[in-house]
């Protein structure tokens, strides 16, 4: 009978350097520690997101298809924009954001959500059957126009 090779035989020698998991359990029980105190000394949060009170809001309804095209109406079913338009791709993403979950909350795909400018000029999507609410901050520029344009 012919012998057969194991194809995938390991090396005698280490594939991951001793020192190189030392210093992950290291770094990782510093970290717990770090953490542990700044709880116990009830230390102040850093670069928490401060909700700034609402200036300027509207009410949209977001009406999608399954290709990822989205229409954006108004309360009375006027047609504001397309997510399809110039610049307007980002519109079908929180789309699929809010999607995704009224599906998983079982919650009425067409209620509307409210796009709110910020006393400090950010831009929020609130969707208040969800309880989502998504601060438009670090998405570009355009990604941002396309739902600040909406308000203006």
């Amino acid at each position: 009978m012919a012998q057969t090779e194991i194809p995938f035989k390991m090396d005698e020698k280490e594939l991951v350097p001793r020192f190189l998991v030392r210093a992950m359990f290291g770094l990782m029980a510093f970290v717990l520690l770090l953490v542990g105190y700044a709880q116990i000394t009830d230390h102040a949060k850093t670069g928490v997101l401060i909700e700034a009170p609402i200036v300027a809001e509207r009410q949209i309804i977001l009406v999608g298809t399954r290709e990822g095209a989205v229409t954006v109406t108004d309360m009375g079913g006027t047609v504001l924009t397309y997510s399809t338009e110039d610049k307007n791709g980002f519109i079908g993403v929180i789309w699929r954001v809010f999607d995704r979950q009224r599906h998983t909350e079982g919650v009425d795909k067409t209620a509307p959500v409210r796009v709110v400018r910020r006393e400090n000029d950010h831009i929020a999507v609130i969707d208040t059957a969800t309880d989502l609410t998504v601060e438009l901050i670090g998405y570009g520029s355009d990604n941002i126009a396309a739902f600040a344009k909406l308000i203006d």
